[in-house]
């Protein structure tokens, strides 16, 4: 296998910025959810984007897959989706006389769950090993995932029909959530007249491979985050376990994934060293769709993005020393 050697933090920067521009050419009007999306990759982290169909969830996952030149899967889930069509099963083969394993949807560099929440509970559950350990486990072997690996989750509002809420350890495993929102009118005009010439996601052309990529998180593990940076984002965290409005707080994987995240965007910055500024532009992020609020929290309409934002604000930040 051929090493790549470990870029500097500016050429990590000007690499993420390759990445979200070619992406920019078919999602239109959204460069901070290309950011976010291209964050959580170089952060080793797992993406849930939330939102009502026709909006571009798929778009901005398949183009994600597009700009780094390595494999890339489709999982559409059903409600009758196995958990063996999402790792892979045991086959036996008649020439051999031995069991084969068939590798399932999961093996792949980017993995596009798409509407997650119309599968049962327990066939989402078949996700979890995968994305906490990079590995799965079947018929008593494991076998490990391809570098770098994210899952890409798109799922609709649970209030709409035929859907199932994931269930907390599931949602724990994503880093970030983002919403697409509805574009801007001139981004939803500019993205009809570009339609008209054909599909153009096939126009997104890759920018980098999986080894350059993987090489570039080997660097943005160097960032370094000061003590008192990790007392920050925990304060964070405990905050929100002890918060009125929420029956459920942040884990400490959250508070994990909420350093991952910040030493990316320092890297991006051009930093090789996180400060406050750079955890609280995250932390909603992050962290909303981990907590539960209280029954009283949501007839008040207090959501979580919202709570999330107030504790952010409360907490001291930390001088720089």
């Amino acid at each position: 296998m051929i090493q790549h050697a470990t870029p500097s933090l500016p050429e990590v920067s000007q690499l993420a910025n390759r990445m979200s521009e070619e992406m920019g050419r078919v999602i239109v009007g959204k460069p901070t959810q290309i950011r976010m999306a291209v964050t959580v990759l170089l952060a080793e982290g797992h993406l849930l984007i939330e939102d009502v169909p026709g909006v571009g969830k798929t778009v901005l996952a398949r183009a994600l897959g597009r700009v780094i030149a390595g494999e890339v899967k489709r999982i559409q889930f059903t409600p009758d989706l196995l958990p063996s069509d999402v790792t892979g099963v045991s086959v036996f083969n008649q020439s051999t006389r031995e069991f084969e394993f068939k590798q399932g949807g999961i093996f792949a560099h980017i993995v596009l769950g798409d509407e997650i929440n119309r599968a049962s509970p327990k066939t989402q559950s078949a996700l979890l090993e995968a994305m906490a350990e990079n590995q799965v486990s079947a018929d008593g072997h494991t076998y490990r995932l391809s570098r770098p690996f994210m899952v890409i989750a798109t799922q609709n509002p649970i209030e709409m029909e035929g859907t199932y809420p994931l269930p907390e350890a599931q949602r724990d495993r994503f880093m970030a959530r983002i919403t697409m929102g509805y574009p801007a009118r001139q981004s939803e005009v500019a993205m009809l007249t570009a339609q008209a010439g054909g599909d153009q996601l096939n126009t997104v052309q890759p920018v980098t491979d999986a080894a350059t990529v993987e090489a570039a998180i080997k660097a943005i593990r160097a960032v370094y985050v000061a003590p008192v940076i990790n007392d920050y984002i925990v304060a964070i965290s405990e905050a929100t376990r002890t918060h009125p409005d929420l029956r459920l707080g942040a884990s400490p994987r959250a508070s994990l994934h909420l350093m991952r995240a910040s030493r990316v965007v320092a890297a991006l910055a051009g930093r090789d060293y996180v400060i406050p500024e750079d955890v609280g532009s995250l932390a909603v992020e992050v962290l909303a769709h981990r907590v539960l609020p209280t029954v009283e929290a949501q007839v008040a309409h207090r959501e979580p993005a919202g709570i999330i934002a107030s504790i952010v604000a409360s907490v001291p930040t930390p001088a720089r020393g």
